[in-house]
């Protein structure tokens, strides 16, 4: 039987930083009421396109794994803010890595969208469609940031993760999976005035109107994935305390906790980074996984459980058996270009144009 074993890891984090303070500066908010209701200390402020931080996790990831660019038969990076729509971005990410021929599409499952990727990528190299493939969660959440709104201006920041997959016969990789959607009420988590329902001749789209109501999104936010990690568990033939770590979707400590509370598992178990970065979306559980092996959290073979909620309203969750490698085979050079700016001086002309409105 043919398996998608996870070979290569690699991740991107922007070096400006948008502290609780900084944001203190910019809407009535303090560090207390923030760390209070999200745990989030920080987040960072790409000062690139998504491109560029798609390419640089994804090359770290290929460098990794001891590949070349064009080694790859598919790159697919999960996105809800994509440099260009058309060419999806995905396409701009193949060339920068050198993945001559490569399939690339992009995948918007906003913060499921890693989980959802990985789970198609590994149905085509079980199929044997494919042999290689590199898998990126990337985005900037900041630019979407309505800076004048407290509730949704605490929570976003920007980065990317990825990994590269390898058919193997060695039984690792993604083992079980479950994907779903609650459209339900959708309504409570999304863009209103963005997309092509929108008249873009009749008035100037200005800011992102982005709407989060956080008590109706934290119940379904902890009962999908709740459900979404019990279903995976009984595909997998696993009890809990079989599980080595959990990785779950960075979008709010109390999230966080109530999943882990609810599935009965230990701190030492659970990956948690959201203080650093914020909710970075489709990258926060990418970006999560290259630091838990990064952390020692990860070992070889260990029994990975991730899940994630989103926009839509998606969810997920994944049975991930890690391999027998826990180090890079090349050490990454792949770097950002210089930022010169604070994170406030990056967001200071959007700042502007939201109160301005």
């Amino acid at each position: 039987m043919i398996y998608a074993n996870i070979t290569g890891w690699g991740k991107c984090i922007p070096p400006a930083k948008l502290t609780n303070d900084d944001l203190s500066t910019v809407v009535d908010t303090n560090d207390e009421w923030i760390k209070t209701r999200t745990g989030i200390s920080e987040r960072r402020v790409s000062h690139v396109s998504t491109a560029e931080l798609a390419t640089i996790a994804a090359q770290q990831a290929i460098d990794c794994a001891g590949l070349k660019g064009d080694d790859i038969d598919l790159v697919m990076l999960a996105t809800c803010t994509p440099t260009t729509l058309v060419a999806n971005t995905a396409s701009l990410v193949q060339k920068n890595i050198g993945a001559t021929g490569a399939a690339a599409c992009d995948m918007n499952a906003a913060c499921s969208g890693f989980l959802y990727a990985l789970q198609a990528a590994t149905a085509q190299i079980k199929s044997g469609m494919i042999k290689k493939a590199v898998i990126v969660g990337a985005e900037r959440m900041t630019w979407h940031v309505n800076w004048a709104k407290r509730d949704s201006a605490v929570l976003f920041g920007d980065g990317a993760g990825a990994v590269v997959l390898e058919a193997s016969e060695e039984k690792s990789g993604l083992l079980a999976s479950k994907t779903g959607c609650d459209t339900s009420n959708r309504d409570i988590l999304h863009i209103t005035n963005f997309g092509t329902e929108i008249d873009k001749y009749e008035a100037p789209l200005g800011p992102s109107n982005l709407l989060f109501e956080g008590r109706e999104v934290f119940k379904r936010a902890v009962k999908g994935m709740s459900e979404a990690c019990d279903d995976v568990l009984n595909q997998a033939n696993l009890n809990l305390d079989e599980i080595d770590v959990l990785i779950p979707h960075q979008a709010n400590l109390r999230i966080i906790q109530a999943i882990q509370q609810r599935l009965s598992v230990s701190d030492e178990k659970v990956m948690v980074n959201i203080q650093n970065y914020g909710n970075t979306s489709a990258a926060t559980i990418p970006i999560a996984l290259c630091e838990a092996v990064e952390q020692g959290m990860i070992k070889p073979n260990s029994k990975i459980m991730s899940a994630a909620f989103g926009a839509g309203l998606t969810w997920a969750a994944s049975y991930i058996q890690w391999g027998d490698r826990i180090t890079p085979i090349n050490k990454s050079s792949v770097q950002l270009s210089e930022c010169e700016k604070t994170g406030l001086e990056l967001i200071a002309p959007a700042v502007k144009a939201c109160n301005n409105l």
